[in-house]
């Protein structure tokens, strides 16, 4: 068993390089099963996928799935938006974190273990990549500053729901200074007597040319800021009072692409998928 699985190569790649526990990286990935499939990509993503295609990868230590029912879908914004085709899209997002200075040796090995469930039948066809990628941790931002939950716990924390956010800006010079607003000064505002604890921001990376062909190359790499809001609230309780404008913020240096809210799933269950629709 030891030369079929070269487990003494385990023990040598272990002694080396980063190990710590910051998110210096995250794959962000929403879905959308193709009507008719969704209990059966449920099932395959819960029961297969959410393990072997992602947990029990080197250096991906963390990771939650979230579900956007159709009453959830309905509060997205813009209606026209470069990342979703129609806003609606997407009604599953599942959120990794990656070790930091580990992302081009998880690379290497999710493209390889990719390439065999998709050689052994185990890769769920009817479904779309609507947002998928691969990105860069480069700024978290706490309501509460030294108290709570901090980011590398956030995937496990149970927070109640979460807000995804796409900005677009003109160039990389803009966006580093929207990073840098956000960062300092609209965050830490929008932010307080707010139901969500924190927001993590993200630039996205390419994906690699070896990649799996359903998945298309990442667009915005020079341009784009991804943010993920945590929130103590259903984002239905909350979302008219606190986050029903999220649209504006960071419009003034470019478009805000997507503003999408998503709840928890349950693992092992079915729950809301008969709610998608």
């Amino acid at each position: 068993m030891s030369e079929e699985t070269r487990s003494e190569t385990y023990a040598e790649l272990a002694s080396v390089g980063p190990y710590g526990v910051r998110p210096g990286h995250a794959l962000i990935t929403m879905v959308e099963p193709h009507p008719g499939h969704e209990y059966a990509y449920n099932r395959w993503y819960e029961d297969d996928h959410y393990y072997a295609g992602a947990m029990a990868m080197p250096w991906l230590y963390a990771g939650r799935r979230w579900v956007a029912t159709r009453e959830l879908q309905d509060l997205r914004v813009p209606e026209k938006s470069a990342v979703a085709r129609p806003v609606t899209a997407g009604c599953y997002l599942s959120t990794y974190w990656i070790t930091e200075g580990r992302y081009d040796d998880h690379m290497k090995w999710t493209v390889g273990i990719n390439k065999r469930l998709n050689r052994d039948a185990r890769v769920h066809q009817e479904r779309t990549h609507v947002f998928t990628a691969f990105q860069d941790h480069e700024a978290t931002v706490y309501r509460d500053g030294a108290a709570g939950p901090r980011d590398f716990h956030a995937l496990d924390h149970p927070y109640a729901g979460l807000i995804l956010q796409v900005v677009d800006t003109e160039g990389p010079e803009e966006r580093a200074a929207l990073l840098e607003r956000l960062r300092t000064r609209e965050l830490p505002r929008r932010l307080a007597g707010s139901p969500a604890a924190m927001v993590t921001l993200f630039r996205p990376t390419p994906l690699p040319g070896d990649r799996m062909t359903y998945v298309k190359q990442v667009e915005g790499v020079d341009t784009r800021l991804t943010l993920l809001w945590f929130l103590e609230r259903d984002p239905r309780e909350c979302w008219t009072e606190h986050f029903g404008d999220l649209e504006s913020l960071g419009a003034d240096a470019g478009r805000v692409e997507l503003v999408a809210p998503f709840i928890p799933t349950v693992p092992g269950t079915d729950r809301y998928v008969d709610q998608l629709r």
